[in-house]
């Protein structure tokens, strides 16, 4: 039995349904995010898997709250800590990706210039990786949940969904298994202190800081007072 290939013409329309599909598929998922949180993130899969694999017991502890119930010291310190400029630019800071490439230049650990909202994009909807593939994804949903969501959305959803230790996700869940009080009570040394840890939070932890989480804690609070206060 002979099969016939596929005349160019057919595999032209089934790229045109494969791109009109993600991008309707894609946008329709961030304008419904808009509304509900997500139920799951791949980042939380990914650690499921990893903890299955190693024959550990699944740890997955997550408290999801409104902005209104985090204390704004919690979202000043990660615009301080994470991203100066969140309320100007419009999901990727240019300036700060400047910066980054000539500091870079003259240090052998890297920094990055990833905004609130680039980390939110990411841990949302795609993988931790470091592909051109994974960052071109990275600017296309941070583009679509500027546009769908706005700031304060952006803001509710990353201190929400954002890894904050072993199994514990969200500044609720790390509030009460750190400093044992809601989100809401946070005060600003407690939340410059969880801001400090997000880099790695699996390898630090506010409730046991190191001297350098400690310098980094002070420098946070330093930059809380000398930008503009964050309002929605």
């Amino acid at each position: 039995m002979k099969f016939k290939k596929p005349s160019f013409r057919k595999i032209l329309k089934l790229i045109r349904f494969a791109v009109f599909f993600f991008f309707i598929s894609t946008i329709s998922v961030t304008i419904l995010y808009r509304f509900i949180r997500p139920p799951v993130t791949p980042l939380q899969l990914i650690r499921v898997v990893e903890q299955i694999a190693d024959g550990e017991k699944v740890k997955m502890s997550r408290d999801w709250v409104r902005l209104k119930n985090i204390s704004p010291a919690m979202v000043q310190a990660v615009v301080a800590s994470e991203d100066n400029n969140f309320l100007e630019h419009y999901g990727i800071d240019f300036e700060a990706v400047k910066k980054a490439r000539e500091l870079n230049k003259k240090r052998k650990r890297l920094i990055g210039a990833s905004t609130i909202s680039q980390q939110t994009a990411k841990n949302v909807f795609l993988w931790p990786d470091r592909t051109w593939l994974r960052k071109g994804l990275e600017v296309y949903f941070t583009g679509l949940i500027e546009i769908f969501w706005g700031k304060r959305r952006i803001m509710e959803v990353y201190l929400n969904v954002i890894e904050m230790g072993d199994g514990i996700y969200g500044v609720e869940m790390a509030s009460q298994r750190y400093f044992h009080k809601p989100a809401s009570s946070l005060t600003r040394p407690e939340a410059a202190l969880i801001a400090a840890v997000l880099p790695n939070p699996r390898r630090w932890s506010p409730a046991a800081p190191t001297a350098y989480i400690q310098r980094k804690q002070q420098r946070i609070l330093r930059v809380m007072n000398q930008i503009e206060r964050v309002e929605f």
